[in-house]
């Protein structure tokens, strides 16, 4: 008993301030809602750094390999988390008490956020990506969703589901330049058509057949069916559409089902179904993988306390705290097995999809082909956000009808090629 007293008042003696930078999503701007109940439990306060999420990503880099020690705690994703721990810039999360309980931490979600084997941040939220769309339409086009589409049956009944006099396009998706945006998309897209960045050698990929039959796909069935101006649209513009009823499918990231079905923001809340994201047959869905987790770069002098609140923002206890005041349809999804075998969280109409789309996904074999890389919709290598941010660019470019997939491929396989040399990988 005199020991926990102890370790309780050394704790309150020992409070700090913690600077904490963020993403300025909604379950993000939600935990600092909450941030007075950590203070209580630990003494600590909490300083905000709420950034969009290009520049979130820009500062924290910037930080973290200049040993700049802005930030004790930084969100970041896993991209930079295996390449950042592996390079000695973040501490390890290990030692997490017994109740953390570490093993509850979804499989995909563990493996992403480690490197060899040691995690090096903590999932606040997890997603993969699935087709969210509208019963209604649906039912009115004579057709029927499968739980797992094939990506011709999506364009079937997003040709059937379109009707522009009533500006309605049978599907949204992204097109908008920015290796996390459209780059994203169409990466997970290329994936089901068998295609890869790169080959077992690292030589760009981008001249092969696949990666040309899943880009005009792609151009052919937005023409067809999608929004116009669709070259700039990404998770928010696609979100906004689909919310105010301008969208018969939406194929995007999971944490979004807690949007469409909210009646308060959305027109179409009650009329919202939800299924695997589409394959061609070859053993791929064109799904992704991504957590948002909480990271502690090594130059903080307040590693213990850090410590602290990544317990408290990514533990069960705050997902019942945010279930208490919120609902279960609100609290952080994606990151822990206890939430899904949650009989109340069961009732959820999107739960159950949403762990079968993270587990479709696997970042150690996201290819039909073999690869040298982990990652599904990214490269695990420090390049690799420039060069498909310049690669999305082009893409972008078609979908604005300003040049042909054969160019925008040529110029990928180019510039990809060249950047990969100069980095010594070729």
């Amino acid at each position: 008993m005199g020991a926990c007293a102890v370790a309780a008042l050394s704790t309150a003696a020992a409070a700090e301030t913690l600077t904490i930078a963020t993403v300025n999503n909604g379950d993000m701007i939600r935990m600092q809602g909450y941030t007075d109940d950590f203070t209580e439990k630990t003494g600590h306060t909490v300083e905000w750094v709420t950034l969009e999420e290009n520049v979130l990503r820009q500062r924290v880099t910037t930080d973290i390999s200049t040993k700049g020690g802005a930030f004790d705690i930084m969100t970041i994703g896993m991209y930079e988390t295996p390449i950042w721990g592996a390079n000695g810039w973040l501490v390890p999360l290990d030692g997490l008490s017994a109740e953390y309980n570490v093993d509850d931490i979804l499989p995909a979600m563990r493996g992403g956020l480690s490197h060899d084997g040691t995690l090096y941040a903590a999932p606040f939220y997890g997603e993969s990506s699935m087709v969210m769309y509208r019963t209604d339409l649906m039912e009115a086009a004579g057709m029927e969703m499968p739980k797992a589409p094939t990506w011709d049956f999506i364009r079937e009944a997003a040709a059937a589901m379109t009707d522009r006099d009533n500006e309605i396009n049978g599907i949204c998706l992204r097109g908008k330049a920015g290796w996390g945006e459209g780059g994203a998309f169409i990466t997970v897209t290329a994936n089901s058509f068998g295609a890869r960045w790169f080959d077992e050698d690292w030589n760009a990929q981008f001249d092969q057949p696949e990666w040309a039959n899943a880009l005009k796909f792609f151009v052919g069935m937005m023409e067809e069916s999608g929004p116009p101006g669709y070259a700039t649209n990404g998770f928010n513009e696609n979100l906004s559409l689909f919310q105010q009823g301008k969208c018969g499918m939406w194929i995007d990231a999971t944490v979004a089902a807690s949007f469409v079905t909210n009646p308060d923001d959305s027109t179409v809340a009650d009329k919202v179904g939800f299924a695997l994201a589409p394959d061609t047959g070859l053993g791929k869905r064109s799904n992704w993988l991504w957590a948002w987790a909480l990271a502690i770069p090594a130059g903080t002098q307040k590693a213990d306390a850090a410590k602290e609140f990544i317990e408290w923002a990514t533990s069960t206890g705050y997902i019942e705290l945010v279930a208490a005041n919120e609902g279960w349809a609100n609290v952080p999804p994606g990151a822990r097995q206890s939430l899904y075998d949650n009989p109340e969280y069961q009732k959820v109409p999107f739960a159950q999809m949403t762990l079968d789309s993270i587990n479709a996904a696997n970042p150690n074999e996201p290819t039909v082909k073999p690869v040298p890389y982990v990652g599904v919709q990214f490269v695990a290598i420090p390049e690799f956000a420039g060069i498909a941010t310049e690669v999305s660019q082009e893409f972008s470019a078609v979908y604005a009808g300003q040049q042909s997939v054969e160019e925008a491929l040529e110029k990928a396989q180019a510039l990809t090629n060249d950047a990969m040399e100069a980095a010594g990988y070729r």
